[in-house]
């Protein structure tokens, strides 16, 4: 699927959506190991940007991202619209990340 094709959206600018496919999404639950929390720890005491979190979350956000790509592609999508992230602690420590939108067929106009 050409990423272009992913918006946050209701529509394509030069295409036109020939086809809903519904709700896709990706999911991912994700932990930061004893070690990275250390780290994490330390880089906290000086302040600044948590290079260590950062990763993290950015891995799993791809992670979600790719997945939600593999769901719309297996209805035959081409394109997604509306497409979110959305976050949630599901017990201290241990996150779980949700990328959806709407799947869609788009031909260029």
């Amino acid at each position: 699927m050409d990423t272009s094709l992913i918006t946050t959206s209701t529509s394509l600018e030069g295409y036109r959506i020939t086809k809903h496919l519904g709700v896709v999404r990706g999911i991912t639950v994700r932990s930061r190991s004893a070690l990275g929390n250390i780290a994490g720890g330390f880089q906290s005491l000086f302040g600044g940007r948590l290079s260590i979190y950062v990763e993290l979350c950015e891995n799993a956000r791809e992670e979600a991202f790719q997945l939600l790509v593999q769901h719309a592609q297996a209805l035959g999508a081409n394109g997604i619209i509306n497409m979110r992230y959305d976050a949630n602690e599901v017990m201290q420590g241990i996150t779980e990340v949700l990328a959806y939108g709407t799947a869609v067929v788009v031909e260029k106009v």
